[in-house]
Formats: structure tokens, C-alpha cells, sequence
């Protein structure tokens, strides 16, 4: 294990965070914010309670994850395409410095920014509705894992990429639109039947659901569930990034 390598890359690329800021923190907050001011004012004012909670403080997890999704594909995705954009990409593949470590940093970084951001989005959620946390480890474990997962996600996604509009097209079209479908705003249980049983092949859906799970106690599915699903899409999302490494994927090109 390289620490001092680790320790550089992770800081340049925290470092690029300060320099982005508005891109980086200050947008998603935005948005956040309108998200609260037009769902839980216009929509809020017809749905007062969902499963005995205010539908303001209901679409609360919602709204975190769905920043974290984009915001850690987003991050992770840049991170990693830069260096191929500019060609030193070679000069790392060419360090002392493992795969595992490589990843480690720029995965790390992207990761830790996912998870500063969303706890700042907490923290702006919870001066438009009454917040509560009921299980703050579980949320942190979700939280966590879920910032990890789609940062290995979007690293994939940076080395898939041989364009800039190659970055944002599965957040875009596939990512955001999963996350709107997976229960942000609504629980699946009002839906009908037939729809229910579609929901669940929705992967975002159990990231959503366990989340909530840790705010009020309420899940669509077993919070078990969602965690061993969290977990299969880390193993995935890392078993493809080692086969990246040792074929050379888009690397070596």
C-alpha cells in the first residue's frame, strides 16, 4: 500500500471540488431547495401524509439520493476522464501506484464529496420540514455504501467514455429517470398491483427504500433486502472495474 500516492491523488481531486464550487455544492442545493418549495408547497398542500408522514419530510430521502446518484457518477466520471482527455493517464498507469490504489483515490474522492454534499442537503431539508432520523448508523451505512457504489459506477463510466456527452448520457437518460420511477416522491405501495410487481425491478428502488427506512421505519421493501442489493451492485460495479484493469479496457488506447 502506497499511502503518500493515495494521499495526492485524493487531495488533488478534493482540491478540484473548491475550485468548482458552484458546479460542485452550491447547484445541487439549489435544485434541492426548489425540489422542496414546488413538491412539498404544490403537491404537499393535496398530499398531506404518506404512510403517517408529511409528505414534505417523506420525499426527504428521495431527494438525497438522487443527488447522490448523479452527483457521484457525475464526480467520479470527470475524475477519471480528465486524465485520459489530457493523456496523463498514462503517467499514472505507468507509477508505483496499484489499481487498487488508483481507484481507491479517485473513487474515495468522489465518493466523499457525494457524501459531504448530501448531508448538507439534510441539513437544508430539515429547515423546510421537521426532520428526524430514527436509525442515524443505518443512514450513515446507506448513505456510505451508496455514495461508494455509484462512484465505482461513474468511474466505469469515465473510462467507458471517449466523449464529454458520453458523461452525462446514462445519468441523463437512464440514472435521474430510474431515481424519479424508484419511489422519490411516492411509495410504491399506492400503486396498482401489476405496477408494483414492475417497480421491482427498478434497482434504484432499494436504495431508496432503505434509506427511508433509516429516516421514519417505513420501507416498501425489507430493509435487508436493500442492503443485499446495495451490496450486489458494489460487487458488481467492483468485479468490472478489476476486469477493466487487467484487460486494459479503454486504457490502453
Amino acid at each position: 500500500m502506497n499511502p503518500y500516492a493515495i494521499r495526492a491523488i485524493y487531495l488533488f481531486e478534493m482540491a478540484r471540488t473548491w475550485r468548482t464550487l458552484m458546479q460542485s455544492i452550491i447547484s445541487p442545493v439549489i435544485s434541492t431547495s426548489l425540489y422542496f418549495i414546488v413538491f412539498g408547497a404544490a403537491i404537499g398542500s393535496r398530499i398531506r401524509e404518506i404512510d403517517g408522514i408529511s409528505y414534505g419530510a417523506f420525499i426527504v430521502p428521495g431527494l438525497v439520493m438522487l443527488s447522490l446518484l448523479t452527483q457521484s457518477i457525475t464526480n467520479a466520471s470527470f475524475g477519471i476522464y480528465f486524465p485520459k482527455f489530457t493523456g496523463t493517464i498514462f503517467e499514472l498507469l505507468s507509477a508505483p501506484v496499484s489499481y487498487f490504489e488508483l481507484v481507491l483515490a479517485f473513487v474515495g474522492a468522489a465518493a466523499t464529496k457525494s457524501i459531504v454534499l448530501g448531508l448538507i442537503i439534510m441539513a437544508t431539508a430539515a429547515l423546510f420540514v421537521p426532520l428526524r432520523i430514527e436509525h442515524p448508523a443505518w443512514m450513515l451505512l446507506f448513505l456510505v455504501l451508496t455514495a461508494l457504489t455509484f462512484s465505482l459506477f461513474g468511474f466505469i463510466i469515465g473510462i467507458w467514455a471517449d466523449g464529454f456527452e458520453k458523461l452525462q448520457v446514462i445519468p441523463l437518460l437512464i440514472v435521474t429517470p430510474l431515481t424519479f420511477l424508484g419511489g422519490s416522491f411516492y411509495s410504491i405501495h399506492i400503486l396498482p398491483p401489476f405496477w408494483q410487481t414492475v417497480a421491482l425491478f427498478n434497482p434504484v428502488v432499494y436504495l431508496i427504500s432503505g434509506f427511508r427506512w433509516s429516516f421514519y421505519g417505513n420501507a416498501d421493501v425489507h430493509v435487508g433486502v436493500s442492503l443485499a442489493m446495495t451490496a450486489l451492485f458494489l460487487a458488481v460495479f467492483m468485479a468490472i472495474v478489476a476486469w477493466i484493469f487487467k484487460t486494459g479496457y479503454r486504457l490502453k488506447t
